[in-house]
């Protein structure tokens, strides 16, 4: 358990943005996050900023943006963090380990990631730095063609669960809909996520376009504090538990639908929090392809191998199911600006905990939260649990 607490927020909304610039995205979550939570960016002892970058942007060195866009936070120590998909959570982490060790009592985290200004081909090959390139650099389709080797081999295990995949994505579209900040805000239907169409087509066997998450544009922020400090502003959110684990880079060494790393980071914050998952109101996962939610399904407890299914044909991760997942529409429909992504997870059930979420999403109760997130083919995990303090 760590004492520090989430104090306040901010996001833009995700998809094909404006801002020319990470710059400029990171201009538009900082000073309102240090707002919401009722700070004076005078008062941020230090900022952990989460960019992939890689190539999606000239301009590196990204930490010390945020005292490019707020005077006040010129001066104040910054670094910047990467741990692909899961970079957002790094950052977090980090900021919370300044603030158990002492060496500051408010810090400011931020995820960003600016990738729409590149073509798509550009976009994937970034992408496929997050592999090991010195056996997946060749696969088809990118990081795409890699979940679809995940997908084929689990269907040669268990049969085709083509229709689960299409049931998640319907899931998370019906959810991001309501959700202002997605980059999707569109449902869909089983059937039409089901359905191969020109609209729809394979991206990589057997995935759909509809399995696979967006390129997108984005940044979130939140202002972490210790709990004396917490005691005096409006909102508290603290962890009960954070995990972080890793597995094998190279797929080739280990079997890819086991999720093994998940599984650890899930195990390892349950029992750290003396928790169940009956014991949570909602999770969200990290559904860069539906069938990483479907895995991530086995890895968390809900379902044995194999029978991941039968919590989204059950109706186990719907809203109003036993433990909803991704009320926010997930990555699928809210967007996976891969910087960002870790830092709006925890935001979306942040907001979940306060009451604060969007009408249409916010959870009936939310007590208790899960987050799950991942960089790579479950090589970084990342496994958190929230709780309103006040």
């Amino acid at each position: 358990m760590t004492s520090a607490q989430i104090a306040g927020w901010a996001h833009t909304r995700f998809g094909k943005s404006d801002s020319p610039d990470t710059e400029s995205l990171l201009a538009e979550v900082v000073v309102p996050a240090l707002d919401h939570a009722g700070v004076p960016a005078a008062d941020v002892d230090g900022i952990f900023v989460g960019c992939m970058n890689n190539g999606f942007s000239k301009q590196d060195f990204i930490g010390a943006l945020p005292g490019m866009v707020a005077a006040d936070l010129a001066n104040t120590p910054a670094v910047r963090l990467e741990n692909a998909c899961a970079t957002g959570s790094a950052a977090l982490y980090a900021a919370l380990d300044f603030i158990e060790a002492g060496r500051g009592k408010i810090a400011l985290v931020v995820g960003v990631e600016k990738m729409t200004a590149l073509p798509t081909a550009e976009v994937g090959d970034i992408l496929l730095g997050a592999s090991y390139r010195a056996e997946e650099a060749d696969v088809t389709g990118g990081f795409a063609g890699l979940f679809g080797r995940i997908a084929q081999t689990y269907f040669q295990k268990y049969g085709d669960q083509s229709e689960a995949l299409a049931m998640i994505a319907s899931k998370n579209h019906v959810n991001g809909a309501q959700n202002p900040y997605a980059h999707m805000q569109k449902a869909f239907t089983v059937e039409q996520c089901n359905r191969v169409t020109d609209k729809n087509p394979y991206v990589a066997q057997p995935l759909r376009r509809t399995d696979c998450s967006l390129i997108s544009d984005g940044a979130a922020a939140m202002v972490v504090v210790a709990p004396e400090i917490a005691a005096d502003l409006k909102r508290a959110i603290g962890f009960r538990a954070t995990t972080h684990t890793n597995d094998v880079l190279a797929l080739s060494r280990r079997d890819p639908t086991a999720f093994d790393g998940p599984r650890r980071a899930w195990a390892g914050s349950l029992g750290a929090a003396g928790l169940t998952l009956d014991d949570l109101d909602l999770v969200e996962t990290h559904d860069c392809f539906t069938i990483a939610e479907l895995l991530e399904y086995e890895a968390m407890g809900l379902a044995e191998p194999g029978k991941g299914a039968d919590v989204i044909r059950e109706g186990v991760s719907a809203p109003g199911g036993r433990l909803p997942v991704n009320l926010s529409g997930g990555l699928k429909s809210k967007g996976h600006p891969i910087g960002a992504t870790g830092v709006s997870m925890h935001v979306m059930a942040a907001m979940q905990l306060a009451g604060e979420a969007p009408e249409g999403i916010q959870a009936a109760k939310a007590d208790l939260a899960g987050v799950f997130n991942m960089g790579g083919a479950a090589v970084a995990n990342y496994c958190s649990i929230l709780e309103r303090v006040k």
